[in-house]
């Protein structure tokens, strides 16, 4: 199942959107996607929702009162980097298309309204881009163990840290003791 989250701040959209998605097929080559879908009105809400759990795809609204929609996708992808991202947008505006592509590494850039083939199909291939991409970094990763280039354990904690950053860092004591609070 694919986790999806959405973020705009016109609820009529937010419900368009989740209908279409809970009735429309999502399928890109011979792969379809089954969906879970989590709407947020606010982009603070969004990423509240991004730092308790992980998704496969984040659309964003570009225009909202609280942060545009490439900030709150750079905040995402701070969050979680392998997720694919898409933004909504009304307007046309070549230099938010640009600074989308270039700051945030949009999937695509679809405009309001949109043709709910085309949403449909960019989502399904989103999905399926974001799955090759990691099953190319496994792949990788089983080579450089073969190589010798890193080990099994190398590889396990890069993926610990991708999922929990910080996970696999120790902070020692002079003493050599583990330091758990850097307050104290």
């Amino acid at each position: 199942m694919s986790r999806i989250l959405i973020v705009d701040d016109e609820i009529s959209i937010l419900k368009a959107l989740q209908r279409l998605l809970r009735v429309a097929p999502c399928v890109y080559g011979n792969e379809q996607f089954s969906l879970e879908v989590v709407a947020c009105e606010f982009p603070s809400e969004a990423l509240k929702h991004a730092r308790q759990g992980e998704f496969d795809l984040f659309i964003s609204d570009y225009r909202m009162p609280e942060m545009d929609g490439i900030e709150f996708l750079k905040q995402a992808r701070a969050l979680q980097p392998d997720a694919a991202r898409l933004i909504l947008s009304g307007y046309a505006d070549l230099n938010a298309l640009v600074r989308a592509v270039n700051e945030v590494g949009i999937e695509r850039f679809i405009g309001k309204p949109w043709n709910d083939y085309e949403l449909m199909s960019a989502i399904a291939q989103a999905l399926a881009h974001r799955e090759l991409l990691l099953e190319n970094r496994q792949l990788a990763d089983l080579v450089r163990v073969e190589m010798g280039d890193k080990t099994a354990e190398q590889i396990e904690a890069e993926r610990l840290e991708r999922l929990e950053p910080g996970i696999t860092r120790v902070n020692w004591g002079p003493d050599g003791s583990v330091v758990l609070d850097d307050d104290n």
